[in-house]
């Protein structure tokens, strides 16, 4: 509410003839502010499980982000082949699996 009120002001100083750097640097600063919040964070998330989904090897337990516990028998080029209890293998994609099971990672 506080930002909206400055960009509010400095729209009012630029229509009175101020210098448009006024009106910009709110502007500029919700930007940077934005970025700061949403950006970044989601890049270190996505950094994160790339990590996490290129160290994941066979014999592994993973939890796909459906809720589906399994141990990695196979892996293929996007998809990781997974054993789910009683004998039966369940095909998943890279990108679907949440968390590594298991290990010192837990």
């Amino acid at each position: 509410m506080y930002s909206f009120a400055i960009l509010i002001l400095a729209a009012e100083d630029a229509a009175q003839g101020s210098s448009a750097l006024a009106f910009l640097f709110p502007m500029i600063l919700l930007g940077v502010l934005f970025y700061v919040l949403f950006v970044l964070p989601n890049r270190r998330r996505q950094k994160k499980m790339e990590a996490l989904r290129s160290e994941i090897a066979v014999g592994d337990d993973v939890r796909s982000v459906g809720g589906i516990l399994g141990t990695v028998v196979g892996e293929e080029d996007d998809v990781f082949v997974l054993d789910i209890g009683g004998g039966q293998r369940m095909r998943i994609l890279k990108r679907a699996i949440a968390e590594k099971l298991g290990g010192e990672d837990s």
